[in-house]
């Protein structure tokens, strides 16, 4: 134990000295190395701090399905870069889709030729005259396939397990329900992303798990004729009452929304419009608009980079013009009349009583019109 004591104390004594012989500041280094801060970091700067963020607008996305449901581009893609070109503009806090029943029903031209063109290439596979210079792969199990149809045979199986799972959720309650939705959430998720690329949608062509996947709010709405637009332009009423929102993105191409969006700037919201008619009177109405081909191309998510630095330089600039209110002006007037007319009145009065008072002693004294020769006389 001495021993041990006797090597604590040597140890100490040669690393002062050895710490005597360095240069002051390392030494100040070696011994406060632990402490020392990152001098690029500083926690009272903004831009160093990630908790601080920049207030941004809200943004809500209205999609007329009916009007301009998208044709030419997959579902899926079109609404994530929908998406990142709105989210340029603020915070996305609402994406809603409006339509009719015939909306979801209905397959695109280009959807058709898609289909003709792939039951053309499970035919000749069938024959043996084509082969994939790939196999075909089941992305929930894993097995391979040379032919397309044998896939899809094969998914079937799997499309039955998907329905027992299903129902096993349905029909059970309370807890259990919820084991069951833990246990079986993977092979859901699992079975969702793979059946897109396999089976045919049985209705139209899948455009309302598309967009729902996407994360916007589909919602149904009956077959009669404006159906769709009124239940858009009842939300968007709604929104604007509330104050929801302080930006609003509708795609659409039909001119019923003029009026909307005409009221919407009366109430100092930003409108942004996506459609294909380049001269069309919502583009003319709204504060931007962008085509299709520009948002699938992310010229949109550019542009509007510029976009929202006018609106920024627009609203400064309104805050600094000065605006002539003749009620207002006149109100002010007034009232500074009588406060002039007031002072007036009290330095007059204030003068007078000077005057007053000045008086008063040159009687206390004698007349005015004694000399002090007179005066002196007297007293002798």
């Amino acid at each position: 134990m001495l021993q041990f004591a006797e090597f604590r104390t040597c140890f100490n004594t040669i690393q002062s000295k050895t710490l005597q012989t360095l240069n002051p500041i390392l030494q100040y280094r070696f011994r406060y190395f632990r402490f020392s801060t990152n001098p690029s970091f500083n926690s009272n700067d903004p831009s160093s701090n990630s908790g601080q963020r920049i207030a941004q607008k809200n943004v809500a996305i209205f999609w007329d399905l009916d009007n301009k449901p998208p044709k030419s581009f997959p579902p899926y893609d079109a609404a994530l870069r929908l998406k990142k070109a709105a989210m340029s503009f603020g915070f996305i806090r609402y994406m809603v889709a409006y339509a009719n029943q015939h909306a979801f029903s209905y397959v695109p031209v280009e959807v058709r030729e898609q289909r003709k063109e792939r039951k053309a290439l499970d035919q000749l596979e069938n024959m043996g005259v084509l082969k994939p210079n790939e196999p075909y792969i089941c992305r929930v199990c894993g097995r391979r396939f040379y032919n397309n149809e044998k896939l899809i045979n094969h998914f079937k199986l799997h499309e039955r397990e998907q329905a027992k799972r299903l129902n096993q959720i349905e029909s059970a309650r309370g807890k259990r329900r919820v084991k069951l939705v833990g246990k079986f959430s993977m092979k859901i998720e699992k079975y969702k992303s793979a059946v897109r690329d396999v089976l045919t949608p049985k209705v139209g062509y899948g455009l309302a798990d598309e967009l729902k996947r996407a994360g916007f709010w589909v919602r149904t709405v009956s077959d009669k004729p404006q159906a769709a637009d009124i239940a858009l332009r009842n939300h968007m009423v709604d929104m604007m009452d509330k104050r929801l929102v302080e930006c609003v993105i509708l795609v659409s191409d039909d001119t019923d929304f003029v009026e909307l969006l005409k009221e919407a700037r009366l109430r100092c919201l930003k409108t942004v419009v996506v459609g294909d008619c380049s001269d069309g009177a919502l583009k003319r109405t709204a504060d931007a608009a962008f085509s299709w081909q520009e948002i699938m191309l992310g010229k949109a998510k550019k542009e509007a980079v510029s976009v929202v630095s006018r609106w920024k330089d627009r609203d400064v600039l309104k805050r600094l013009e000065w605006t002539y209110n003749p009620e207002k002006e006149k109100i002010t007037h007034d009232s500074t009349d009588n406060a002039d007319v007031e002072s007036e009145g009290s330095d007059a009065e204030s003068f007078y009583s000077e005057e007053d008072g000045d008086s008063m002693q040159k009687d206390d004294s004698g007349a005015w019109w004694e000399l002090e020769a007179d005066t002196v006389r007297t007293s002798s």
